[in-house]
């Protein structure tokens, strides 16, 4: 029975195309797709996005989960153990259920004569294009072990990247909500009353009272609405901020925010050197390379740039010039990746400059954090201490306001 499927891809230009298309795997999807000379980046069953969020007993697999995996199987391949054997333990004994599927699925695409690669490959929800290729090329050079290994390096390095921005991220956020938060309720509950008093005593009230007041009274008439508006964007955002046109928009201006955008930078270009850096010294060609890498970076600045390096490869010019063009990599980067061009060492440079970036996330991060939590204390105290001050501010006036 035949399954719409929708699908991104890249063009022989170097463009992005989506798509549907009806079939009776992913794996034909794909298929097809080569045959028609795209370069399949993401194949998926059409319309199962708001199933799959409404499935709250499904548990996604995270890069954890997958970094765990490539570990594991790494070492029982350098151990001697066949990839059956080790396929099927692994299996049976990983936690998260939805990669225990997708395994017993692997299992049987290669039980089947299926090369390991092309069963992740079928599964692109759980197995990830990096993955896929990685595998690939340790299957090709006889060097599967360390081709997994590299995978899990790989990823762990991602998960502890992504614990570092969420270190540096959670205490801002959390107490811009909580001063947010105590607004909204002395909005709602506590100027109400004053307002009633200062009406009983009568007079003129000092203009920043005023102001509260009339903000008061659009909080009230207003938050139902707000609340609304806010679940709305919040299950629009679920569905649509991953996608090409919102990216477009939000990803520049992440890379231009205040105090985090400085951060942002080292992130994407941290993704960018240690991925490329990783599947070119696994022996993956470089035009896939970059197609794959393009994808990883959360960015869509650096995906534009790996186009423009991948035009360039493609009519057999240099990996740096095309960066020199982009603001967002700094002269040290490009230098860096020229020199590992003259050399033959671009995938050493690579790591090089991942390593580098990985420093100075980590030093960033708890530059950040130190910097975070007094600014936001004098904010939630600026905010929260200027409403107070309003509303006491006709008490000074007390006795020419009674009559």
């Amino acid at each position: 029975m035949s399954i719409q499927y929708a699908y991104k891809v890249r063009d022989t230009a170097g463009r992005f195309r989506q798509g549907k298309v009806k079939a009776d795997s992913e794996t034909a999807v794909a298929e097809k797709l080569l045959a028609m000379g795209y370069v399949p980046l993401e194949v998926k069953i059409a319309g199962v996005g708001l199933a799959r969020e409404l499935s709250f007993g499904r548990k996604r697999v995270t890069m954890k989960d997958l970094a765990v995996f490539a570990r594991q199987l790494a070492t029982m391949v350098d151990a001697g153990l066949t990839l059956m054997r080790g396929l099927t333990i692994l299996a049976d004994q990983v936690e998260n259920p939805e990669l225990r599927r997708a395994l017993h699925e692997v299992k049987k695409s290669v039980e089947g004569g299926q090369s390991l690669s092309g069963a992740f490959a079928e599964d692109r929800r759980t197995f990830p294009s990096f993955l896929v290729s990685m595998t690939r090329a340790g299957e090709v050079g006889g060097f599967l072990d360390v081709a997994l290994k590299q995978v899990a390096e790989t990823f762990e390095a991602e998960v502890k990247l992504r614990s570092k921005i969420k270190a540096a991220m959670t205490y801002p956020v959390v107490v811009f909500c909580m001063a947010i938060m105590m607004c909204i309720g002395m909005l709602i509950f506590i100027v109400p009353i004053f307002e009633d008093m200062f009406r009983d005593l009568g007079g003129a009230l000092p203009l920043p009272t005023r102001i509260l007041v009339t903000l008061s009274g659009f909080v009230r008439f207003g938050a139902p609405i707000f609340v609304v508006v806010l679940i709305a964007f919040t299950a629009w955002w679920r569905r649509h901020g991953q996608d090409d046109g919102v990216r477009e928009i939000v990803d520049p201006l992440k890379l231009k925010a205040p105090v985090f955008g400085d951060l942002f930078t080292k992130i994407a270009l941290t993704r960018f050197s240690r991925n490329l850096g990783t599947l070119l010294s696994s022996g993956v060609p470089i035009l896939s390379a970059l197609d794959i890498v393009s994808s990883t970076t959360g960015s869509k600045v650096v995906e534009h740039a790996v186009f423009d390096v991948r035009k360039s490869v493609a009519t057999g010019e240099s990996i740096a010039g095309p960066l020199s063009e982009h603001e967002i990599f700094p002269p040290m980067v490009v230098q860096m990746i020229a020199s590992g061009e003259e050399s033959g060492a671009v995938d050493q440079m690579l790591k090089r400059i991942a390593q580098w970036y990985e420093e100075e996330v980590e030093a960033t991060t708890e530059a950040l954090t130190a910097l975070i939590e007094p600014l936001m204390i004098a904010f939630l105290g600026v905010i929260v201490g200027g409403m107070i001050i309003c509303l006491y501010l006709p008490m000074f006036s007390i006795f020419d306001l009674i009559k």
